[in-house]
């Protein structure tokens, strides 16, 4: 049985804590409103900036010379997966459930005989991969030293893609990261960006026409990369809102427990501290009578 020093000391090691938790989700609720805007205002540019792309490859005359980014190799047995994570932990299921996402796509390339190859953008998801996925890790980026999200992050990303590309190490790559619906909701995505899927050309050429000029490939050699970079800036921004959501979620909890361990461990202590006076008094009463 616990004594009373060390019940108090437990109390008050639970107050401190609790103390933080409490910080930091005041912290993230700050952090929160300005990262869902940024992932809201940057979701109709990425949006329409695809859909300007499948308009224009649904004019291309010549499939086959299209350009690599939009038709792909024509192959598909390497496979590159871009898995965004964040570079600090505390943020309740954010990373698990990225994670749980991109190694589902794995067992499924791994079962078709395919070849796998990974970046992992963040640390939290180079720490939970590297463990199965050492040797399928390619690259490992980290942007723990910015200290907001910014395209130029992105750019670097995207332009180290399409190197790879360019070099012909992969057929295929996709995105993983988590969209940011409310604080207690993220939902994990898996979004392909070369080639771009152009399954939805017919049923955004009939919602937007437009007249190009120059011709489409022109303008498709300089969007395609272009996009690249837009889809992951996206991923990122939706990635920062869901982290700082789901932080705030997690300390509201952790802040909670806290609270309610405190009135435990209170009671529990008060008890204790009873059961000693009554001891005590009991030993007084004792000797008080043999006399």
């Amino acid at each position: 049985m616990a004594t009373l020093d060390d019940l108090k000391k437990r109390i008050a090691s639970v107050k401190s804590t609790q103390k933080i938790t409490k910080a930091m989700k005041m912290v993230a609720a700050a952090k929160l409103r300005r990262a869902q805007e940024n992932a809201e205002k940057g979701r109709p540019y990425s949006e329409k900036m695809n859909n300007i792309i499948l308009n224009l490859s649904s004019g291309i005359s010549d499939k086959e010379n299209a350009p690599k980014l939009l038709s792909g190799t024509g192959e598909d047995k390497v496979h590159l997966c871009i898995v965004l994570t964040s570079d600090r932990g505390l943020c309740g299921g954010f990373n698990t459930n990225i994670i749980k996402k991109a190694k589902a796509y794995f067992k499924k390339i791994s079962d078709e005989g395919k070849t796998l190859k990974i970046i992992t953008v963040g640390s939290k998801g180079y720490d939970q991969l590297k463990r199965v996925y050492k040797d399928d890790i390619v690259e490992r980026i980290s942007f723990k030293d910015s200290k907001t999200i910014n395209y130029l992050d992105a750019e670097k990303v995207g332009k180290m893609i399409i190197e790879k590309f360019e070099k012909e190490e992969f057929d295929m790559c996709t995105i993983f990261y988590n969209k940011f619906k409310n604080v207690i909701t993220q939902i994990p995505q898996e979004q392909q960006i070369i080639p771009l899927k152009t399954s939805e050309a017919e049923e955004n050429s009939s919602e937007d026409n437009y007249e190009f000029e120059p011709d489409e490939d022109e303008i498709l050699s300089n969007l395609l990369p272009k996009n690249i970079s837009t889809q992951i800036f996206k991923a990122m921004l939706e990635n920062s809102a869901s982290e700082q959501g789901s932080r705030m979620s997690a300390m509201d909890s952790a802040t909670r427990n806290a609270g309610e361990m405190v009135d435990k461990l209170t009671i529990e202590y008060n008890r204790s501290r009873q059961a000693a006076i009554t001891k005590e008094l009991i030993e007084i009463i004792s000797g008080a009578e043999s006399l």
